[in-house]
């Protein structure tokens, strides 16, 4: 293993780490910026939904980008991009609701490129490298989330201003970003054997498993961040206090199961730990939805980080071993259902739970993740150029690209 890719796995980690540190500032301070710019409750859904609306566009657009432009050289610019949204989000004051929609658009376009070319990174990263690293990066993007909430929580404990809690936050990443991103390595694409009947391009009905398990990982996923709180206090009874902790939990076992499960990879397949994650995860949801109390709630929604962390990752690795002569095609489409399930998601729970019972509910995303399994196959790992299931070291691909130019 070579200087070049230890360094690409590094600075690619960071850039995870940055982004998962900025996302989780945005999310977690949804009242306080309603409540910065005077938006009503009727118009916050509006401005909910735009984002990842605008991120499947960016998601897009990377896919025709990358055909000219290296995705290093776009997430190189698009994070700092991103910081400098959220520093905006945060710079605004009451009835700014135009400028909120400048920067929250800003925001959402730049997080569909940024989103798209790191995965991109990531999947070329792991070809090189021969095993399964891809888990890896998404256990830094969680361990970023776990402090840009952390952050959050403390702005609004000693209730400092947004662009007090933001600027300090992209004053140290955005330059630190720019730096790493020197050391980012663009891959060159897979080798497209015989018997690979789709040649170097994209067959979307050969991606579409992959897409829908793509669609139910993120459905889950909003279901916690969501409406784990509110199912905790209202259903299952809990103190205020007390049901802030599921979500915590929840991105504490993502991180535990992210960090190990490139290892099961590696040991038992792709397919398998899928497999094993959708079983978990589904039987997260059971426990939630039969919870009688809080504590039993919060197993659940423990065993629900376990399970849905490793379908997110394995999902992009599947795609670029799917079609390894076009995999950052594969992987911007594919990209653009995780803004499918989040849009989903959290509408599709809160209808059915004013409609049905909050109970009810948490088995539709059960369901959802059950049907991963009839995909399962779809992760296994397809024959390459040496015969076997699994990338081999490629190094001579990324020396000519060690700073992505």
């Amino acid at each position: 293993m070579t200087d070049v890719l230890r360094r690409g796995r590094a600075s690619l980690a960071f850039g995870f780490f940055a982004q998962g540190v900025a996302f989780a500032l945005l999310v977690t301070r949804i009242p306080a910026i309603q409540d910065r710019y005077g938006v009503s409750d009727a118009l916050l859904p509006a401005f909910l939904a735009a984002v990842p609306i605008l991120a499947g566009v960016g998601s897009v657009t990377t896919e025709q980008l990358v055909k000219r432009v290296r995705p290093s050289r776009l997430l190189r610019w698009s994070q700092p991009v991103v910081l400098l949204g959220l520093l905006g989000v945060g710079a605004g004051g009451h009835g700014q609701v135009a400028a909120l929609a400048v920067a929250l658009g800003v925001f959402g376009l730049a997080v569909g490129a940024l989103d798209a070319s790191m995965n991109m990174l990531g999947v070329s990263l792991q070809r090189s490298y021969g095993r399964s690293i891809m888990l890896s990066f998404h256990a830094v993007y969680s361990l970023g989330g776990i402090l840009g909430a952390s952050l959050a929580w403390a702005g609004a404990h000693w209730h400092l201003a947004l662009w007090v809690s933001y600027l300090p936050v992209v004053a140290v990443l955005l330059p630190a970003t720019l730096v790493g991103s020197r050391w980012y390595v663009d891959g060159e694409p897979g080798p497209v054997v015989e018997g690979q009947a789709h040649g170097g391009g994209v067959v979307f009905k050969l991606l579409l498993p992959l897409c829908l398990v793509m669609t139910f990982a993120y459905i889950g996923d909003s279901t916690v961040s969501n409406w784990s709180a509110k199912y905790l206090k209202d259903v299952l009874g809990s103190s205020e206090q007390l049901a802030t902790v599921p979500y915590n939990v929840y991105m504490v076992t993502t991180l535990v199961g992210r960090t190990i499960g490139d290892l099961g990879v590696r040991r038992f397949g792709a397919a398998a730990v899928v497999r094993l994650g959708a079983l978990v995860a589904a039987g997260g949801f059971a426990v939630v939805a039969v919870a009688p109390g809080a504590w039993v709630g919060m197993l659940g929604f423990t065993l629900l980080g376990l399970g849905l962390c490793v379908l997110v990752p394995q999902t992009f690795a599947a795609a670029g071993r799917l079609f390894p002569g076009a995999s950052d095609a594969a992987i911007a489409r594919l990209n653009i259902f995780n803004y499918v399930g989040f849009l989903i998601g959290s509408p599709l729970v809160g209808a059915l739970g004013d409609a049905w019972s909050y109970r009810g509910a948490m088995l539709v995303p059960m369901v959802l993740v059950l049907v991963t399994l009839g995909y399962a196959r779809s992760f296994a790992a397809q024959p390459d150029r040496y015969g076997g299931g699994h990338e081999r070291p490629r190094t001579a691909d990324v020396g000519r690209g060690s700073n992505g130019l």
